[in-house]
């Protein structure tokens, strides 16, 4: 959406510089009125040598003019705005600039103490995220200013927008990073599963850092392939402990995940802070527009322990290669819960957009018969769930799955959609199971 029409006429708005003292606040109007808070909303979008400013609970502490703080809202319908922002200036005299829908207002702010400038009026088209950015002009002093809120005032009835409220649970965090969503698939009944089959392709363009595409999921792990910076990028391979802990120093040894072995370059350890187990990393470059497949396998050993396993490809033919096998304890059971899912870890990049593409799922029972999976249901996390965020989206595109998420784009899909792909009954995996179970033993 983003397309804004100036209420008044558009000589008056272009270019106008408001001089307005920090003592100052934003006149009432008819409607509601919300603070939108940086530290859940906001973003530091540009800066002229790539770094970042302070960005605090109380909001944006900038002095480079380069900076662009963005900050985002949603509104459910058609609207009129009046924007305001809450500020103070340390010392000195600022000038900040705000630019909406291409309009831009310009105010001056003055004084220690926090208080409410007037930005402007615009009107909203349609319904969709607003972006508001902010930026320093010019200032007296060592710094532009702290921004704590963005205030939105509407005479326009029923309004209700959409952003992250309060930091209740940690939100301005979790708000920042984004909505994750996932597709749960539907698998053959009255069969054990030992093996699930994907392939996840992340176009180009939908790769920003902190982004994993998990491929297989399973009921006590997952693995798929992340963006870890720049320059680096890995296969994710977990399995989750089945003591419930977010510290793996405090998992007794007998609720261990145990390592069995491990693929060429790969790395294993624990993990924490999403509950606690057994994890391994390949450090391996994957690349946007190229097409992977996964496969992973769940085995009892009937000693009461569960074998778990997960090799990678290139598609169509690449040399598969083992990420790692675990046994977790007080488990006896086959494959479970097979998903995917997309997230963004990094709180800094939730305003980007990321995309991938889910096809060709199989599972393989016990008895040796593959079976398509053509089936899946759309959810989210409790970010799009409890309606902190609405930027999620997930259906069937170019014959198979897809998920998005980040960026603020504006048609969301709604949660517990199911979709159908079309089915490839040609296409069953070709794989010599033989040859990858000996890997890594």
């Amino acid at each position: 959406m983003n397309l804004f029409f100036p209420s008044f006429c558009r000589s008056l708005w272009t270019g106008l510089l408001v001089w307005v003292s920090a003592a100052g606040g934003l006149a009432g109007a008819e409607g509601g009125r919300w603070q939108v808070p940086l530290a859940g909303n906001g973003y530091q979008t540009a800066r002229a040598d790539g770094g970042r400013e302070g960005m605090g609970r109380r909001g944006g502490r900038w002095a480079d003019p380069e900076t662009v703080w963005s900050i985002f809202f949603r509104v459910d319908r058609p609207a009129v705005l009046d924007l305001g922002l809450k500020v103070s200036v340390p010392e000195g005299e600022s000038v900040i600039r705000a630019t909406v829908g291409g309009r831009v207002f310009e105010v001056v702010a003055r004084g220690a103490e926090e208080a409410e400038v007037s930005l402007g009026r615009v009107e909203a088209a349609a319904a969709g995220y607003v972006r508001v950015e902010v930026q320093g002009v010019r200032r007296s002093g060592p710094e532009f200013g702290r921004i704590s809120d963005l205030v939105v005032t509407s005479p326009t009835p029923g309004l209700e927008p959409v952003f992250v409220k309060t930091n209740e649970g940690n939100m301005f965090y979790w708000g920042r990073r984004g909505p994750s969503v996932h597709l749960g698939y539907e698998v053959p009944r009255g069969v054990d599963i030992e093996y699930a089959y994907s392939e996840v392709t992340v176009p180009e363009g939908g790769d920003p850092i902190g982004s994993f595409y998990m491929a297989n999921g399973f009921g006590e792990g997952y693995f798929g392939i992340q963006t870890k910076s720049p320059t680096e990028r890995w296969v994710l391979f977990s399995v989750w402990s089945p003591f419930a802990t977010d510290d793996p120093e405090k998992i007794p040894e007998s609720d261990r995940v145990v390592l069995l072995g491990k693929g060429e370059g790969v790395q294993a350890g624990e993990f924490g802070n999403e509950g606690s187990g057994g994890q391994s990393y390949l450090v391996y470059p994957w690349k946007t527009g190229m097409t992977y497949r996964f496969l992973n396998t769940a085995k009892p050993d009937g000693r009461g322990n569960t074998e778990y396993a997960a090799w990678i490809a290139e598609a169509p033919d690449g040399e598969w290669r083992l990420i790692a096998r675990f046994r977790r304890p007080k488990t006896d059971k086959h494959l479970t819960g097979f998903h995917s899912f997309l997230e963004n870890f990094s709180a800094e990049n939730g305003h980007r957009s990321r995309t991938s593409r889910h096809g060709n799922q199989w599972v393989r029972d016990t008895g040796g018969r593959w079976h398509e999976v053509t089936r899946a249901r759309f959810t989210g996390d409790a970010t799009a769930g409890g309606r902190h965020r609405l930027d999620y989206a997930g259906g069937v595109q170019n014959g198979g799955f897809f998920l998005k998420n980040g960026g603020f784009f504006d048609e969301p899909v709604p949660l517990d959609s199911r979709f159908e792909r079309a089915s490839e009954p040609d296409r069953p995996p070709v794989i010599d199971l033989e040859k990858l179970e000996v890997m890594g033993r």
